[in-house]
């Protein structure tokens, strides 16, 4: 009867421990979070990540005990160190488990990529080599295929004008050519049918609204002037007469710090310079907005032809009809700047 007693007592306690134990377990790695639940895990994952350096990355975030025990459950479950990689962002009210299994399936979470106020390609591809995993050199052999651009319709000097400032979403570990397929998928979706209609109306191609959007940009940061300037440098296009944009020259000097632009500028040797070549520059002198292209697109139609900077300095402009009238506004512009001695 002892030994009878034994193993039934034997046995329970075993059975108690276990249960304990898997309460233990199912509290500590199923149930219980990994930190605060107002808190995310920002975790990006190279290939080959070794576990110490990324028990490193999560327990600058969370307590070292439970980052162990998520590096554990990585580890030692068939876990592909080697090729597995990506940007994953974790709720704190996340367990344990589902923690190590979110990073070790792969399942990653979109970047919001932002690119604004960039006048060239390499700026764009800085922005890019910063914000995602792919090397910016990779994309700029891209950027500077021929072949490639051209089969999107572009060349090496017009590809900016494929990339439309804007919030977008990709995986951090978008490739090179992923990325510039899903931008150029984003143009055709902007350049519908009813913008497409609106350029031809303006006598103008997607690609030149671009150009003229990029030359409307550096004139004005006033958005409710961007339509009256694109509609005076349209009138010019449809009369012929020399663009005469101060910010073309400053883009064939190389220097947009320029204050005020002198004779010795004007002369300047560029297919950029529009006060030496008549019709839009060959390509955008930055990479315009889609409220610069909006601006062209629905231009405002009226008959000035000259336009110069308000003598007050407030970012407007006067504009005239006549040459005489913008010799007025022309004067009283020159006489602010030597007030204040911008040379």
């Amino acid at each position: 009867m002892k030994i009878k007693h034994f193993i039934i007592s034997f046995f329970v306690v075993a059975i108690l421990a276990i249960v304990g134990v898997g309460g233990y377990l199912y509290k500590t790695l199923v149930k219980d979070p990994i930190t605060d639940a107002d808190t995310i895990l920002k975790v990006y994952i190279t290939p080959g990540l070794s576990c110490d350096s990324l028990y490193t990355i999560l327990a600058q975030q969370i307590d070292g005990a439970k980052a162990r025990k998520i590096v554990d459950i990585m580890y030692n479950d068939e876990y592909d160190a080697s090729t597995r990689k990506g940007y994953f962002e974790l709720k704190g009210s996340t367990s344990i488990y589902r923690a190590a299994r979110r990073l070790a399936a792969g399942s990653q979470t979109p970047i919001k990529f932002t690119f604004n106020n960039l006048r060239l390609t390499e700026q764009l591809i800085e922005r890019a080599d910063e914000c995602l995993y792919m090397c910016g050199d990779s994309l700029s052999v891209l950027l500077n295929d021929d072949r490639l651009c051209a089969s999107y319709g572009f060349n090496t000097t017009t590809i900016k004008a494929m990339f439309l400032p804007d919030t977008y979403e990709f995986y951090w570990t978008v490739t090179p050519q992923r990325f510039v397929e899903r931008m150029h998928e984003y143009y055709e979706q902007f350049w519908n049918e009813e913008r497409r209609t609106k350029a031809k109306k303006a006598g103008l191609s997607p690609l030149e609204v671009s150009v003229l959007a990029s030359i409307v940009e550096e004139e004005t940061a006033m958005r409710d002037e961007m339509p009256v300037v694109a509609g005076l440098y349209i009138n010019r296009l449809r009369r012929g007469i020399p663009l005469q944009a101060d910010p073309t020259v400053k883009y064939a000097v190389g220097d947009f710090t320029l204050r005020r632009i002198l004779n010795k500028h004007l002369e300047t040797p560029s297919p950029y310079n529009t006060y030496l070549n008549t019709g839009l520059p060959p390509a955008p002198i930055r990479i315009p907005s889609k409220a610069a292209i909006e601006a062209v697109l629905n231009y405002r139609a009226h008959n000035y032809l000259y336009m110069c900077a308000k003598e007050d300095f407030s970012g407007y402009h006067n504009f005239a009809t006549t040459l005489s009238e913008h010799n007025r506004n022309a004067a009283r512009y020159h006489s602010a700047l030597n007030r204040r001695g911008i040379k």
